[in-house]
């Protein structure tokens, strides 16, 4: 059970699962439906831990020649694939229809597209473009619009917000990874922007320009009266921070330096939403 737990990584369904429960908290209008909010998020949490075992499926050759994921339940051989692929099927069928049934239709075709396009566009291009970190983002960020979907029944700008904030904070994450394992990544042939570019001045530039551009974007809630003035000097303070380990990154392209980044990106995401669920303008 531990290596089909491992297919559908827990570590990293946490974040989803709070990206969701955000977008339900802004989404929702009237009492709070504990039930509703529950089918959301564990809705949600099945379809991300079908994804990511479908996922696995298909990149277990893959897997197999990276360091970093060669021990993993697939290529090590503990689970063979065709189980690997039905479980992953049965864990995504079981999250779309929950939040079919259990929210509404609308917040489950936007938990099939978020599948569809990460298994459709953003895996296959891992091996043929850089470009495809940005792919990634689009389904990495629709958590948020799940949610939101699974309380309203509909989207708005705020959705649309949660959304950017979302995207952008993805790039700092994923390329500062992508810099401190662009040796394995260049073995299993994916081709991330670092493997493609190896003197590692493009990552740090858009590790940068993402942060830059986060600052404002995370600000948009406060200045849409979706969150109060906490949120803003909150959210002002945390940009400022993350941009400076991106600014270390960029003066100095060390493996440290990524590591740096990527510890800030874990911490500045929670600490952000922390601040949104405190100081949400109530309507």
């Amino acid at each position: 059970m531990k290596d089909y737990l491992a297919l559908t990584k827990p570590r990293v369904i946490w974040l989803i699962l709070m990206s969701t429960g955000i977008g339900y908290w802004f989404g929702l209008r009237g009492v709070l439906d504990g039930l509703v909010l529950l089918h959301a998020v564990s809705g949600t949490g099945l379809l991300a831990a079908g994804t990511f075992t479908l996922n696995q499926w298909y990149e277990r050759e893959a897997d197999a020649k990276m360091r970093r994921t060669r021990l993993r339940p697939l290529p090590a051989g503990r689970i063979r694939p065709a189980r690997a692929f039905w479980f992953g099927v049965a864990l995504a069928a079981l999250g779309f229809v929950q939040l079919w049934l259990g929210a509404n239709l609308l917040a489950a075709l936007l938990g099939l597209f978020t599948l569809l396009s990460y298994l459709l566009a953003y895996t296959p291009l891992k091996q043929r473009s850089r470009h495809s970190t940005t792919v990634g983002a689009v389904p990495g960020a629709m958590p948020p619009l799940i949610g939101y979907a699974a309380a309203s029944g509909t989207l708005t700008a705020e959705a649309w917000v949660l959304f950017a904030i979302l995207f952008l904070w993805q790039f700092p994450h994923f390329y500062s990874i992508a810099w401190m394992y662009r040796d394995d990544y260049a073995r299993a042939g994916i081709r991330m922007l670092p493997v493609v570019e190896p003197d590692g001045e493009s990552t740090a530039r858009q590790i940068v320009l993402a942060s830059l551009l986060l600052i404002p974007v995370s600000l948009l809630p406060g200045l849409m009266s979706m969150t109060g003035r906490v949120y803003l000097g909150g959210a002002l303070l945390l940009g400022a921070g993350f941009l400076h380990y991106g600014l270390r990154v960029a003066r100095e392209r060390t493996i440290s330096r990524a590591r740096g980044v990527l510890l800030a990106s874990v911490f500045y995401l929670p600490l952000l939403y922390c601040l949104m669920l405190v100081d949400r303008v109530r309507l």
